[in-house]
């Protein structure tokens, strides 16, 4: 009888239902760069609460240089200067100019702006009590930034879920926010499973191997935006693996181990979810990943991922990144998905859906993309997937690609919400 594996989409349907956007928490604006909003932001003042100059020049009355030529220029006097943070506090009438500053409230009386390169100091420095000339008109409004032009007071600035972007924090100050609220990283715990392993710091004897797992999880969760914990190495043992994933499941929102998950004579970790918790899959129909147990212990989400390295980090990428995503508010949680040219052929026997480690590039000179394997797809190997910035996806079913064929890659190296 064929063996009976859950199609990704579902499994990734499970998960994503049994996780929830994580408590609201305060930070500096400037901290949420990258982040989505828990609420809306809304401007407390016009922005910007008052027309300003584009540029440093002379604040004129357009009407005055109406008639300004090169062969008639219009002579004004300066009655004042003005620069940012200081205000003219008088009119401008006919026939009179301020020199301002870039960013400098536009005097009463004037509706323009001219550049000061293009003005002719007559006598003076240009400054108060001097006479300038203008040799063209000026149009109303010109080099002048309207008050409220980027929002008026009360107007939402930023949306809730809308990801603050670096000059996303600046509108933020400007709206009058120096702190914003988001939703808190979800401390997801992370534990290797087996007697083999030895900490990276350790030199492995005969039959053990370091753990690799626990640094490159801790790094994906922190790059998904957790805050990671690790808990440790648990050996092949069930009381102790017991022991460590209770303590995560009760200091934790989110935990995943790595190791015993597939059926071998010390896998316990899926025993000890349906002994106490609840298992809602543990199998899928993937490659590398088909071992993953997600379900629920002590109403906390667990995935249990396989422990070999490049099957962990696939089944992290499909399962918990996403899952992280939106407990963090993140409206998008599936790496961007685009279309290349294979560069080889590739067969498949296996019904399961492939993501195998690859490497897309962009031609030069016709700018085509075009993707190339690994030469191995061993999933013990993590060099191969420190190298690639893709996987690519070969969906159910044997098939036999050529080189030449579109295919889809999964870049791994682009943030969710990426535009290709």
């Amino acid at each position: 009888m064929a063996e009976e594996l859950m199609l990704l989409e579902d499994a990734r349907a499970i998960v994503l239902s049994q996780v929830q956007m994580t408590e609201v928490v305060e930070i500096p604006a400037w901290q949420a760069a990258g982040l989505p909003l828990a609420e809306d932001a809304v401007a407390d003042i016009d922005i910007s609460p008052f027309a300003n100059s584009a540029m440093d020049g002379y604040a004129v009355r357009s009407a005055d240089l109406a008639q300004a030529s090169g062969e008639a220029p219009v002579i004004l006097d300066v009655i004042g200067h003005e620069a940012a943070g200081h205000v003219f506090k008088g009119t401008i009438g006919a026939g009179e100019t301020v020199r301002i500053m870039t960013g400098a409230p536009v005097p009463e009386g004037a509706d323009a702006v001219v550049k000061y390169e293009i003005v002719e100091v007559l006598d003076g420095d240009g400054n108060e009590g001097s006479h300038v000339s203008f040799s063209a008109p000026a149009k109303v409004g010109e080099n002048v930034r309207s008050a409220a032009e980027e929002a008026h007071a009360g107007d939402v600035v930023m949306r809730a879920g809308e990801v603050v972007a670096p000059a996303g924090a600046g509108l933020l100050a400007s709206a009058g926010y120096a702190s914003v609220k988001v939703h808190a990283a979800p401390r997801v715990g992370i534990i290797s499973l087996g007697t083999e392993l030895v900490a990276p710091s350790e030199l492995p004897a005969r039959g053990q191997i370091r753990d690799s797992n626990s640094s490159a999880l801790m790094a994906e969760a922190l790059d998904a935006g957790a805050d990671p914990v690790f808990f440790g190495i648990a050996p092949d043992d069930e009381q102790a693996i017991a022991e460590l994933v209770h303590r995560a499941t009760r200091e934790c929102d989110f935990v995943i181990t790595s190791g015993g998950a597939s059926a071998g004579d010390y896998d316990y970790v899926t025993a000890l979810v349906r002994r106490e918790g609840e298992v809602l899959f543990d199998r899928i129909s993937m490659r590398p990943g088909k071992a993953i147990t997600f379900g629920l212990l002590g109403g906390k989400p667990y995935l249990g991922l396989s422990g070999n390295p490049a099957a962990a980090y696939v089944g992290f990428e499909m399962l918990a990144r996403p899952a992280i995503r939106k407990m963090r508010g993140f409206a998008e949680g599936a790496r961007p998905v685009q279309q290349a040219t294979l560069a080889h052929s590739v067969k498949k026997r296996q019904h399961r859906r492939f993501f195998d480690r690859a490497t897309v590039l962009r031609d030069p000179e016709t700018g085509e993309l075009s993707v190339t394997e690994a030469k191995t797809q061993n999933s013990a190997l993590l060099g191969t997937m420190q190298r690639a910035n893709c996987l690519l996806r070969i969906d159910e079913g044997p098939c036999d690609l050529a080189a030449g064929d579109v295919v889809d890659v999964v870049r791994v190296d682009l943030p969710e919400g990426t535009v290709l």
